[in-house]
């Protein structure tokens, strides 16, 4: 126990001692540490602050791009869900905007093409419409004329010819119908191959008015065609632009005043030849010249003074067709009842035509163009 105490006093005597002559340096340690301990405290309270500071912007920064990319999901599902005339409200100069104006191209891309399907199955169902009436009128004539016949209903062997001259005439109508109609069809799908050559187009135009002459004459109209001397020589189908010329020669026959003059001009100058065909007849409105090139439009049945019956209003919309797969331009000049359908055609160069490479071309009218 002795021991005990004694080495207890040792150790505490050790302490005592060593207090003594550390305590000058603890002393002074205590004494820096209690200088600087407010300035450590202001810098952690600065600390804390930046850290809150930053956090709240942070949070204030991140609420933005949050709220800017639900506006972007919305827009999507709001498009997604059929809406193609919403457009995403963002104006920024950013990544986001980028993603912005991208989703309302998007949306306009889909609104143009959503549309045109529309006009292609509207067209669709009008094309369907035109057509089971245009074929409608002289299948059911014909049908009227044959019945006629089959019961014998009949006075004499002159009615009896002229039912079936009528059904006849009524079966050519509707085959010029239905060649309108597959003519139309052909062009406008993109499937014709145009089977160009050199021609004289001064040739080609004297042997259709020469045609077309005896038929004008019927209808108590005269053809009178000038034209320019010198080639005018163009590399085209001559069986399409046939067509196109008779397209407007039957438009100018049907709707002319009657006695009257159809006037065929051709000149060629500058690089470009222009087929030109006038008549006078009843005048029409801004509206109505708007749409004398669309297919299936007819005129008023009152500005039509033949007897020509009429057709399916695919004749001036198939001439435009061709003109346009030749590079030309097809239109219409019109003041007071004064028409002029003009054609005009890129020319040829002589000097790279050769001499046996072109000249009149003979075609045949076997379609019932004319009729």
């Amino acid at each position: 126990m002795f021991g005990s105490i004694l080495a207890s006093f040792m150790i505490t005597v050790t302490i005592v001692a060593l207090l003594q002559t550390h305590l000058p340096r603890i002393t002074s340690a205590i004494g820096l540490y209690m200088a600087y301990l407010p300035k450590t405290i202001g810098n952690i309270l600065f600390l804390v602050l930046f850290v809150c500071i930053f956090l709240f912007c942070f949070f204030l920064f991140m609420r933005g791009i949050v709220r800017n990319m639900r506006t972007l999901a919305d827009g999507l599902m709001s498009i997604a869900g059929g809406d193609l005339d919403y457009r995403v409200p963002l104006s920024r100069h950013d990544e986001l905007g980028e993603v912005a104006r991208n989703i309302n191209f998007m949306a306009e891309r889909l609104k143009s093409m959503m549309d045109r399907e529309r006009q292609i199955e509207t067209s669709k169902m009008e094309l369907i419409t035109n057509v089971s009436h245009d074929l409608r009128t002289p299948l059911t004539s014909m049908i009227g004329y044959l019945n006629l016949l089959q019961q014998d209903d009949y006075r004499d062997l002159n009615e009896h010819k002229r039912y079936i001259r009528n059904a006849f005439n009524k079966s050519q109508q509707l085959k010029k119908l239905i060649d309108d109609l597959f003519e139309y069809t052909r062009l406008t799908s993109g499937s014709v191959r145009l089977a160009r050559t050199p021609i004289d187009v001064g040739g080609l135009l004297e042997q259709i008015v020469t045609e077309f002459e005896p038929i004008a004459g019927e209808h108590g109209l005269r053809v009178k065609e000038t034209r320019e001397p010198g080639p005018a020589v163009a590399n085209v189908d001559a069986e399409k632009l046939v067509r196109a010329i008779d397209n407007l020669l039957m438009n100018a026959l049907k709707f002319s005043n009657k006695p009257g003059v159809i006037a065929v001009r051709l000149t060629a100058s500058d690089g470009r030849i222009v087929i030109a065909v006038e008549n006078w007849g009843k005048p029409v409105t801004k509206e109505q010249e708007q749409l004398l090139f669309e297919r299936f439009y007819k005129a008023e049945p009152s500005r039509n003074d033949s007897d020509i019956a009429p057709g399916a209003g695919l004749g001036l919309s198939i001439a435009r067709n061709i003109v346009e797969l030749h590079g030309g331009r097809i239109g219409l000049r019109h003041r007071n009842g004064h028409f002029t359908f003009f054609i005009e055609l890129p020319s040829e160069d002589l000097q790279n035509v050769r001499n046996d490479s072109f000249g009149n071309v003979c075609y045949d009218d076997n379609d019932d163009t004319h009729r």
